[in-house]
This record gives C-alpha cells, sequence and structure tokens, in this order.
C-alpha cells in the first residue's frame, strides 16, 4: 500500500482530452460535438464523470480555437468542471497540456489523473468507481479495458494484379493468438507525478497513457470493463451509441 504524510491523501481528478477533429467520423464537426441522443457526445461522458463522487474535478483539454463547447455543455465551468483550451496536435500534447493545467490548479504529484476519451459516451458511473477501487493503492495504476474475444489476424498487402492503377487488397498473414489479448479503453487512471514524465519522453509508439507507463518499465493494472465502453469512431458508430444511449433512458 502506498503511503503519504499526513494531509496529503490523493486525489482524483478526471481529464478530457478534446482538441481533435475526429477525421475518422465523417461527421461535419468535431465528433465530440455531434449530437446523440438529444445531447453533444461529449455531453454524455461528461455527465457520467461529473456523477462519481470521488472524481474532484473535470478538466477538458480544447483546442485554443475551439469555439463549440460552451453551446454544447452548457453550464458545465464551475467547481468541479474545468476547461483549458491548450490542447495540441496529438492526443499526446494534448494530455500533457492538461496535466500541466491541473498543476496550476493545485494537483500535486501524488493525485491520480484519470484520462478518459471524449469520444467514449457510453460510460458509466460504476465503472469508474471500480477502476478507482482497483487502483486506489496501487504502485503504479491501471486502466479499463477488455480481453479479446474475436480471432485476429495480421494483415498484407496483395498485388493488384493486372491492373496497375487498381487499388491493393488486404489478405490475411497470420492468425495471432488472441490469449493473454485486452482491448484498452478509457478512462486510464495515473499519478500525475508518474504521467508527467511519462510523456515527457520519446513517444514513438505511444498510443496511450498506459502505453507511455509501460516504456518507462511500469506494468499498469488491468481492471476489466464491458463492452460498451466503445469508442465512437467510425460513422456506423454513431448509430449503435445513440440506440444504446437511448436504450438506457
Amino acid at each position: 500500500m502506498s503511503s503519504f504524510p499526513i494531509g496529503l491523501a490523493p486525489r482524483c481528478f478526471a481529464l478530457v482530452p478534446a482538441a481533435g477533429v475526429g477525421s475518422r467520423s465523417g461527421a461535419d464537426r468535431p465528433k465530440q460535438y455531434v449530437p446523440l441522443a438529444g445531447r453533444a457526445m461529449i455531453a454524455h461522458t461528461l455527465a457520467a464523470l461529473g456523477a462519481v463522487p470521488r472524481v474532484e474535478a473535470t478538466l477538458v483539454v480544447l483546442s485554443p480555437d475551439d469555439d463549440q463547447f460552451e453551446s454544447a455543455v452548457p453550464g458545465f465551468e464551475g467547481e468541479r468542471g474545468w476547461i483549458a483550451r491548450t490542447g495540441g496536435a496529438t492526443r499526446a500534447d494534448t494530455v500533457a497540456a492538461g496535466l500541466h493545467a491541473l498543476r496550476e490548479r493545485g494537483a500535486q504529484a501524488h493525485d491520480w489523473v484519470l484520462v478518459h476519451d471524449a469520444a467514449r459516451c457510453l460510460l458509466r458511473p460504476e465503472w469508474v468507481a471500480a477502476l478507482i477501487d482497483a487502483c486506489d493503492d496501487d504502485e503504479v495504476g491501471g486502466l479499463l479495458a477488455l480481453p479479446v474475444a474475436d480471432t485476429l489476424k495480421d494483415a498484407v498487402a496483395a498485388s493488384p494484379g493486372t491492373d496497375p492503377g487498381a487499388a491493393p487488397s488486404l489478405r490475411v498473414a497470420a492468425t495471432v493468438d488472441r490469449r493473454g489479448k485486452w482491448a484498452a479503453q478509457t478512462p486510464q487512471m495515473f499519478r500525475l507525478g508518474l504521467l508527467m514524465p511519462a510523456l515527457a519522453g520519446p513517444l514513438d509508439g505511444i498510443t496511450d497513457e498506459a502505453s507511455a507507463i509501460e516504456a518507462l518499465g511500469h506494468a499498469p493494472r488491468l481492471v476489466e470493463a464491458s463492452m460498451e465502453n466503445f469508442k465512437v469512431t467510425y460513422p456506423a458508430d454513431f448509430a449503435l451509441a445513440e440506440r444504446l444511449l437511448r436504450s438506457r433512458a
């Protein structure tokens, strides 16, 4: 169990990077602002985080020229809702900027930061609470994730054949052993003092916060979550998210 000086019990802060444009979504706006079940996608995400009592505050990191957030999530900013328009060109840049903003607002090195994708709008407060419970005494931290159930294939581009202008098709190169494979989700929960240097190092091959922590030689804890906690990415995902959100209502 980790121990801290009296009066310095670690707190939990949520950080939502929302500076991207979601180019794969096919939407006519940044995907976090696409309406789903009567609200902007990001509004569902923030409502779930705001319903977790142990989360002191949620910081949303936007691009400097974002002019849609306040109308998409009216009334968010306050004691537990913070905004920083310091997002960067990549997710890692945006998260790193958010960590600096948290430090400026008083977060300490031993405090926990739960980084969550704005596009995982089906998040439930109880999943966040389960992650906090599992990682609260962990020396490293961890993330929500799901064991891979599908058969996995390595792909290789095949020759276009006689038509040199045709796009190459994809063929199976090999079947990948799925034993021990997990699909990473968010939130991903790490101490601010560990995550800041992790994101300050080389970022080649770094696709999420956990991989940055792994690059430092640590092994994050896996906390099993739900397949409903998927990331809305492609056009078909929006319809599925809409149906699931309406079924909850």
